[in-house]
């Protein structure tokens, strides 16, 4: 921006200033402080650059000074001067910061929820580089802490996302506490990026990812997805950091039909409740045996024992249940049943 771009009322009254209080020595009055942070908010809400602002008043200083004036004077009159222009500019910049933040929360909530018109939601999103027309996909991670917008994480993360891939239609946000970030669904490389980043960033927090999605709703869809995939993780026990919800499909369809998922653990593994000690011990058997590809010796050293012991209480399984875990078909029926019990939370809690 060049200096003949300064409008001329922007240091309106500045020269009166200077040869009435600079000659005199004189504090600036009230009035005179006042009408300096209205010109500095005035120039604030145009845009115009604050090193350009302090060149035009130094000039200003230079071109007006009154030939009688003592130079402590004068600084001392520009200093109050240019104080008081500088409050009123810093002050405008932070209502619109806090407006422009405003903003950018609502559009972030109306996308996460697939609320509002769509006609003003693309118009909105584009402001931030988003053309709700294409497809996007959402990941997001969480940590040990939450945070927000103006947590050191974020910003971090954003900044190291900003500066490996510039200008390509990015947005990344917070919300509840988890790091968000929305990309074009062709940029697959942003979101896995944003995932290694993010992991380091929160020590070790997980990421889900959500399917690519069409449009506003989709940026909702993907987003819901990646949350339940987190939940999902905590659920189940998985120990991956960066889960993708579609390699994870098969857990929704078996939540669907809640009642039926109800039926087929109760039925499957209810029996084991009659075991002494309950059905924790040889429920954790299963999960051990079937998480490590039916290996008895794998599974014994992750649950801390003897092959023979994990052998008895799988032998112990298939008394109460009637159903075999080294018979393919009773395998299918007994994991299947497992998942449930995991999705479900039994049998801490009741069904």
């Amino acid at each position: 921006m060049t200096t003949q771009e300064i409008p001329e009322q922007l240091l309106d009254g500045y020269a009166d200033i200077l040869t009435g209080a600079a000659a005199t020595g004189r504090r600036l009055t009230r009035e005179e402080l006042t009408s300096r942070r209205t010109l500095g908010a005035q120039a604030a809400n145009a845009g115009y650059a604050w090193r350009v602002l302090i060149r035009e008043h130094l000039n200003a200083t230079r071109m007006h000074r009154p030939a009688t004036s003592d130079p402590d004077h004068l600084l001392a009159t520009a200093e109050q001067a240019i104080d008081a222009f500088a409050e009123g500019y810093e002050r405008a910049q932070r209502q619109v910061v806090r407006q422009e933040e405003a903003a950018r929360r609502e559009l972030v909530d109306d996308l996460l929820y697939g609320r509002g018109d769509l006609g003003r939601l693309a118009a909105r999103a584009e402001r931030y580089g988003l053309r709700l027309s294409h497809a996007h996909a959402v990941a997001v991670a969480e940590g040990a802490t939450a945070y927000d917008e103006t947590d050191p994480v974020a910003r971090d993360v954003e900044s190291e996302l900003n500066a490996r891939f510039g200008d390509r239609h990015i947005l990344l946000t917070t919300k509840d506490g988890r790091l968000v970030c929305i990309a074009p669904a062709h940029q697959d490389e942003v979101l896995a990026y944003f995932a290694k980043r993010a992991h380091a960033a929160t020590d070790g927090g997980r990421i889900a990812v959500g399917r690519p999605q069409a449009g506003a709703a989709g940026i909702a869809h993907s987003y819901e997805e990646a949350v339940s995939t987190l939940e999902l993780a905590t659920r189940m026990g998985f120990d991956e950091p960066v889960l993708r919800a579609a390699d994870l499909l098969v857990f929704p369809v078996l939540a669907r039909d809640r009642q039926a998922l109800v039926d087929l653990v109760l039925n499957t593994l209810g029996p084991l409740e009659e075991a002494r000690g309950g059905a924790v011990p040889l429920l954790e058997t299963l999960f051990a045996y079937f998480d490590t590809g039916c290996v008895a010796a794998q599974a014994a050293r992750h649950l801390s024992l003897s092959v023979r012991a994990l052998t008895y209480r799988l032998e112990r399984i298939r008394t109460l249940t009637g159903s075999d875990p080294a018979d393919p078909l009773d395998r299918y029926t007994l994991q299947t049943a497992v998942i449930g019990a995991r999705l479900l939370g039994w049998p801490a809690t009741s069904l």
